[in-house]
């Protein structure tokens, strides 16, 4: 055995130690980037978001979640909680700021140097079992040049997934919140319609009862009849897009099983007395909004991304190779060896590709990053001044109908009723009072259903969570068109 010692490869070795630098420890927790999400959440809605990532904690959530749905009647709040909590989507989202994380680990971490061995004639009998030994090891220098601006740029990356992530957080809430709004709504609807059908039946029983007596023609027992026969298909619509909106609200939250099996209430609550104005909505959706933070990261990615580039834009791959070639000669019965250390520079000329395309290409990138974020700055603005509109509107537009619509009916309904006993108004008429009553108390339910989806709307406007509503899955329910069978 020959022992052969290589102060160069060392040296380069110790090089390469030099250039190492020092992974944060952001970089390398269990739960790495997750406080950042946790805390903006909180700060956000005041709700409590969580990552599961072991057996353990996955139970412990499925716990909790059963302990506040099953069997129960469930509010907004412990809607979205359950969903911020159960919703693997969401927890697939935490798991891209620990990708990311780990991104940036790897990037701060030099590139291992790439060490080769080779024997030269193997066998050689003259020799005793071999001619020659080559060593070597190649370090990648240009990594070690780069590795800045490679973790700045990992970081940026970081820094936005973080984001990303809390803006997803949002975005579910938002759409659980609406969608318990849209379930009970549309649980409200199917309430205000059977009684209508109730109200439709006696008409429809009654007009067939004249008919047999020779009192009513058959004009208006169809008319009576059709009308009754809308309504039903009404209810059964109505019933249909209730199940829907809950359906919809369960996928949500992430339950199945047994979890399943919970309640929500039969009516939305009462609107507030009154609703204040928002100062500087504007202002306070330009500090607040996460989508447009992350397009602020993104511009600053690409700015990181284009010195990167011109960093490499010549020389895009430069390596340095260190190493020995131990020989060995034979005179006569003795064997001489000698050791020769070798150094070598590998790099690719530039004399096709001169890194133009690729720094054009930066270039591009970068200004289209600057143009998405001028953009969705602009775009934020307009959502936040819609949504307060809407907000104001909306809630004018229920109270229009809570305060007049409504008591005008009730009105009407109970004049008749007078005019009933007094052998003045026919049973068709009061018949009709009350469907018309029953009629606008639905409308004024769907315009208090609109109102509290364009509060969640206000909401995201300034934070974050995906502005504007998709429409519901219950729909507009209305009272079929149908003046009763007359006389």
């Amino acid at each position: 055995m020959y022992a052969v010692k290589f102060p160069l490869l060392l040296g380069s070795t110790l090089i390469l130690g030099a250039c190492a630098t020092a992974v944060p420890d952001i970089y390398t927790g269990a739960d790495t980037g997750f406080a950042v999400v946790a805390s903006q959440t909180s700060t956000a809605i005041g709700k409590r978001a969580i990552f599961a990532q072991t057996q353990a904690q996955n139970s412990a959530v499925q716990a909790e979640v059963k302990q506040m749905v099953y069997r129960k009647t469930i509010s907004a709040e412990t809607a979205v909680q359950v969903a911020l909590l159960n919703n693997r989507g969401l927890q697939a989202s935490y798991a891209n700021v620990g990708l990311s994380a780990a991104e940036a680990w790897q990037q701060s971490i030099p590139e291992n140097p790439v060490v080769s061995l080779g024997i030269l004639g193997i066998g050689a009998a003259e020799l005793g079992a071999y001619r020659a030994i080559e060593g070597m090891i190649a370090t990648n220098i240009l990594d070690a040049k780069t590795r800045k601006q490679r973790v700045a740029l990992a970081d940026v990356n970081f820094r936005a997934a973080q984001l990303v992530a809390v803006n997803d957080t949002l975005t579910l809430a938002n759409q659980t919140r609406q969608a318990w709004i849209e379930a009970v709504a549309a649980f409200e609807a199917v309430s205000f319609l059977t009684r209508a059908r109730d109200t439709s039946d006696a008409g429809s029983e009654l007009a067939q009862k004249l008919g047999e007596t020779g009192a009513l023609n058959r004009a208006g027992q169809a008319r009576e009849q059709a009308f009754n026969a809308e309504l039903a298909g009404q209810v059964a619509q109505a019933r249909l897009s209730a199940a829907r909106a809950k359906e919809r609200l369960t996928r949500l939250m992430g339950l199945w099983g047994t979890d399943v099996d919970y309640f929500v209430p039969d009516a939305l609550p009462p609107l507030p007395r009154s609703v204040g104005q928002v100062a500087n909505v504007e202002g306070k959706a330009l500090r607040n909004r996460l989508d447009l933070r992350v397009a602020k990261l993104g511009l600053e990615a690409q700015a990181a991304a284009y010195g990167l580039t011109d960093q490499t834009r010549l020389v895009t791959d430069l390596e340095l190779i260190a190493g020995f070639e131990t020989e060995r000669e034979a005179e006569g019965s003795d064997v001489e060896t000698s050791t020769t250390p070798q150094l070598e520079l590998e790099f690719a000329i530039p004399i096709y590709d001169s890194g133009q395309a690729r720094m054009r290409k930066a270039e591009l990138a970068y200004l289209q990053a600057a143009n998405v974020l001028a953009e969705k700055a602009v775009n934020v603005r307009s959502e936040a001044r819609g949504a307060e509109v809407a907000y104001h509107a909306s809630y004018k537009i229920a109270r229009h109908y809570r305060d007049v619509l409504v008591p005008l009916r009730k009105t009407v309904e109970e004049e008749g009723l007078l005019s009933y006993n007094g052998m003045i108004t026919s049973t068709f008429e009061l018949l009709t009072d009350a469907r018309e009553k029953l009629g606008a108390e639905l409308q004024a339910a769907n315009a208090k259903r609109d109102f509290y989806v364009a509060q969640a709307d206000l909401t995201a406007a300034i934070y974050g969570g995906g502005a504007g509503s998709s429409g519901g899955a219950a729909g507009i329910a209305t009272l079929a068109a149908g003046d009763g069978a007359g006389h």
